[in-house]
């Protein structure tokens, strides 16, 4: 079964790289405005996961600089997703308001839907 998965993710590392969509062409002051308010944002995933292929690409072709942490190869950053966030599944975006607060929003399509606001 391992093997099947690694040969998978693969493939589906592989037809991503080839179809990375390309990002919208900001102005710098707009990419700067965008990215100040993306700044409280991180993407918790596995590489080759494909609802977190599905996510990052809508980052890419949004032109969103959201830092993201692979939980598969980062035991400390997988542990602050088991205590935040309540469980190990991905991908998940960490939310931080304003005010400090903290939401953790795990579907995919949810945080696709999330991520058109910076459009």
């Amino acid at each position: 079964m391992k093997i099947i998965r690694v040969i998978l993710g693969a493939i589906i590392l592989f037809l991503d790289w080839i179809t990375t969509p390309r990002g919208i062409k900001r102005t710098p002051e707009l990419q700067k405005e965008v990215d100040n308010k993306t700044a409280k944002l991180a993407l918790y995933h596995f590489k080759a996961c494909p609802f977190c292929v599905k996510v990052r690409r809508e980052m890419k072709r949004k032109s969103l600089n959201i830092v993201t942490y692979d939980v598969k190869r980062d035991e400390q950053r997988r542990q602050e997703l088991l205590e935040g966030g309540g469980r190990v599944k991905v991908p998940c975006l960490r939310i931080e308001d304003e005010a400090g607060g903290v939401k953790w929003m795990y579907e995919s399509s949810d945080i696709v839907e999330y991520l058109q606001q910076y459009s």
